[in-house]
């Protein structure tokens, strides 16, 4: 941080860091800024900031939102530096998320001179400008070895009405490179009038990308000249990034992330929150908005007295079966509560369903023997011969409520089953259920997905089973296999997708391959 001499740092003041959020895919943050939002006292943001960066804070973090949307400010901008300002002489930790980057017309530069008039320490995180971003995701490069040598940024943000523009015109006009302008479209005839009065040629190619890096992406390319017209008969609106020049003319050949099988779906998550993370990542990559509705709560059981007893005597046991890694998870903690040492697991043999459960077995250092074929608990029978199942006693470590195939058919071939809970799944009191319901009302939401017969019946049970099937109706409904699958017949809804590797990677996949099917089949427009 540079500041002049006569200002001194304010004694116990924290630290505002103005973090650049990025265009809008939470993906685009730096690794320094996520870990300033998730140590953060405080988040103030922007209305172009990543909701989905809201996520990585910390529980007991103030949340502050300070958006401006067109002429629609929550705070002046007067205001905003002041709140700052005021949080951080609290000896708060402030993490400032402004859209994009914050000395790119992001007006960092103004908040970071009244940090130091107040003597309030900062820090600058830069991010990606959606200057750059906007059109990389709409395959318009700035630079191009054929196309243009030089990138010029520029505020389309001036009122028209006033007597003199900041901006002078010529100079813009006769760049033999890209132009790229930021917060334009209301002044876009203004904007594309000055470039040709002043020497630009009318068919130079133009773009405008809007909500660029997100799924909402809209692109639109055309000339200099006929763009306003086309805009304004397209309804595109602000935010939006207007880019002229020859590189325009590249989009249809490099729209990489419009192409992408889930681009401009809403797919909504019904699983539990701590279990969302990898799911949503892999919605996101595949283009889409991951949009998180968890219906179930992990929780442990209401006894664990069953469960110490079988920890207690783990060496009776001649195996041990996981079937989730939810299972695996809570087992695990409490037998490190019981037993503090996992070696002590050496006895009995291991086997597990589906390889994702295996993989949270041996990520603890212990090898697993038997993994069933297909994922589910007749694929696991299917690898047990009854000769080397009777006599032996099996543990059984699972949630509350489950499926008795497993343990009835173990017993059917001579085997000793002791069947213990060691998590159960609850309802969640989810605080946006009015939200998403409107979304599916709206029919904003493209698909929904279940990942068990929990998420289902809950799913049910917090829409409502009178109006549920109403809700869902033109969305896509997604199982993980055939077992979630039965549990959504018997509530009466459709199954429109069922993977075929009974895994979240093989439902997002299932998923992907459904939307590119429809897209091929002439059903890609997107809401």
């Amino acid at each position: 941080m540079t500041q002049d001499s006569t200002t001194q740092k304010t004694s116990g003041a924290g630290t505002v860091f103005l973090i650049g959020a990025g265009p809008g895919d939470p993906g685009l943050i730096t690794v320094r800024g996520l870990e300033k939002i998730r140590t953060a006292d405080a988040v103030v943001y922007d209305y172009l900031a990543s909701p989905a960066l809201l996520n990585e804070a910390r529980p007991d973090a103030e949340l502050i939102y300070v958006g401006k949307k067109g002429k629609d400010h929550t705070l002046e901008q007067d205001a905003i530096n002041d709140l700052l300002i005021a949080k951080a002489l609290e000896g708060k930790s402030i993490a400032r998320l402004k859209g994009g980057d914050p000395f790119v017309f992001g007006r960092g530069g103004e908040e970071a001179e009244e940090l130091v008039r107040a003597g309030v320490p900062f820090e600058v995180v830069p991010g990606v400008t959606s200057a750059v971003a906007a059109p990389a995701y709409a395959g318009i490069p700035v630079t191009h070895r054929d196309h243009a040598s030089m990138v010029m940024f520029i505020t389309g943000h001036e009122d028209p009405t006033k007597e003199e523009s900041a901006i002078d015109w010529e100079v813009p006009a006769r760049c033999p490179g890209t132009l790229v302008f930021l917060m334009g479209v209301k002044n876009l005839p203004y904007i594309t009038e000055c470039l040709m009065k002043h020497g630009k040629p009318a068919d130079t190619p133009a773009a405008l990308v809007r909500w660029g890096t997100t799924p909402n992406q809209v692109s639109l390319v055309s000339t200099l000249k006929k763009i306003p017209h086309e805009a304004e008969h397209k309804g595109i609106k602000p935010p939006a990034v207007l880019i002229v020049g020859s590189v325009a003319g590249l989009h249809d050949t490099l729209a990489w992330y419009e192409n992408k099988p889930f681009f401009g779906k809403r797919i909504l998550i019904t699983r539990s929150r701590e279990q969302s993370v990898g799911m949503a990542r892999q919605i996101s990559e595949k283009g889409g908005e991951p949009v998180l509705f968890p219906t179930i709560t992990i929780q442990p059981p209401a006894d664990t007295t069953r469960l110490d007893e079988a920890i207690e005597k783990i060496a009776e046991y001649d195996w041990v079966i996981f079937t989730s890694v939810n299972g695996v998870e809570r087992f695990f903690q409490r037998f490190l509560h019981v037993r503090c040492d996992v070696r002590e697991m050496a006895g009995p043999r291991i086997a597990a369903i589906g390889p994702v459960t295996a993989a949270a077995v041996q990520g603890r250092g212990i090898k697993v023997q038997l993994l069933a074929k297909e994922f589910t608990a007749e694929g696991l029978l299917a690898g047990l011969p009854e000769e080397r199942t009777r006599g032996k006693r099996f543990l059984i470590p699972r949630a509350e409520k489950a499926r008795d195939v497993l343990p009835e058919g173990i017993a059917a071939m001579g085997g000793l089953v002791d069947v213990v809970p060691v998590y159960r799944t609850c309802v969640s009191e989810v605080s946006d259920v009015e939200k998403v319901r409107d979304m599916l009302q709206k029919k904003r939401i493209h698909a929904v997905t279940f990942t068990s017969s929990s998420t289902v019946r809950h799913f049910v049970e917090i829409l409502g089973r009178d109006s549920v099937h109403a809700l869902t109706d033109g969305a896509v409904l997604a199982s993980i296999g055939p077992i979630t699958s039965r549990t959504m017949k018997e509530e009466q809804l459709p199954v429109h997708v069922e993977a075929s590797k009974y895994t979240i990677a093989g439902l997002v996949n299932a998923l992907a391959g459904h939307f590119s099917r429809s897209f091929r089949d002439g059903g890609g427009e997107v809401g």
